[in-house]
């Protein structure tokens, strides 16, 4: 495949939900070619009358396409591959938004798409959802992860394409690493907090002081519940879609809390489970540290060889992609 020089060519984002309308509304406001589509027609409509061109299905949205951008829900995942299978150029990457890579990969390999295919999340979003609830803002300089299944067989081409178009237009960072290190990674990070904060409701609805436990709250109990306010089906979908790397994860959560208990009971030591994380609180937030600049150095890496899967691995050991070109990339690495 071939892609104009420094252009990302047309994007087709198929879904106009929080994530893809904040998508489509960036790509616009940066002046890159971006046609959406979604199956609601009030979507379409809002969409329009924000500005963007919208299309009234997946046939009419990505036979021009560049790259086709899946942001979809899981469970019409795999109609919708298909329907982009049967209407987008061969030369179109596809890619998506998801918040889990596996299930997604599985749906786009059963369409015929697997080696158009290149996974990518953006750790971004907030409790609400649809298009109304959705702004270039959103996605506007943060991190992405960008996955692959096999690092030696993914289309370097294809994979640079998403980069590009993540630390170009968007103005973000990569990550890139396989579909089962951003799941298991994504239960610790997302999808076990979403339990774990609407448990934290759970616990002050069914509480005999629930009415005054509301009216005492303040920002631990705000911080710590603002994911259980948005959707509780979204989120139930969310985790059972990576069930198998967050029930383990649970466990864990379990059996610490469960030690912690013990030893309120019996007064005794609890150090340990306060002290756990020592390392991680006194480098300060490394993931944001790293993000903005700060304790890091930047390292030029050529896009030469098996150059796919050496990322992968510079990735997983904590680099971070910030900028691409036809033949090298700028890494954001820990100083250390």
């Amino acid at each position: 495949m071939s892609l104009p020089p420094g252009a990302p060519g047309r994007v087709a984002v198929v879904g106009l939900g929080l994530i893809g309308g904040s998508l489509a509304r960036l790509l616009h406001a940066r002046g890159v070619d971006v046609v959406a589509t979604d199956v609601v027609p009030a979507a379409r409509q809002a969409a329009r009358r924000a500005g963007l061109a919208v299309a009234d299905d997946v046939a009419a949205c990505v036979p021009d396409a560049a790259l086709v951008v899946l942001a979809v829900p899981l469970r019409v995942m795999g109609v919708v591959a298909e329907q982009v299978a049967a209407a987008a150029p061969a030369h179109a990457t596809v890619t998506d938004v998801g918040s889990v890579k596996g299930p997604v990969r599985d749906a786009v390999r059963a369409a015929g798409l697997g080696d158009r295919f290149v996974g990518a999340h953006p750790m971004s979003g907030t409790e609400r959802s649809g298009f109304d609830a959705s702004t270039a803002d959103l996605l506007d300089d943060v991190v992405w992860a960008v996955t692959v299944d096999d690092p030696a067989a993914v289309d370097p081409d294809r994979l640079r394409q998403v980069l590009a178009l993540v630390t170009g237009p968007l103005r973000g960072r990569a990550t890139v690493v396989t579909d089962d290190v951003h799941d298991e990674a994504a239960a610790l990070v997302s999808h076990v907090p979403h339990v774990l904060a609407t448990q934290l409701l759970n616990a002050v609805a069914g509480a005999p002081v629930r009415h005054v436990a509301l009216r005492l709250a303040a920002g631990s109990f705000r911080d710590g519940t603002r994911v259980a306010f948005g959707d509780p089906a979204r989120t139930a979908a969310m985790v059972g879609q990576n069930a198998g790397w967050v029930a383990p994860a649970l466990r864990k959560v379990v059996r610490d809390l469960e030690v912690l208990v013990a030893a309120l009971e019996t007064n005794g030591a609890t150090h340990d489970f306060f002290h756990a994380a020592d390392d991680v609180r006194a480098t300060g937030r490394p993931v944001r540290a790293v993000r903005d600049g700060a304790a890091a150095r930047t390292e030029r890496f050529a896009l030469t060889g098996d150059w796919a899967a050496a990322l992968v691995e510079r990735c997983t050991a904590g680099a971070v992609v910030v900028g691409v070109t036809p033949h090298g990339a700028d890494l954001e690495v820990p100083a250390g």
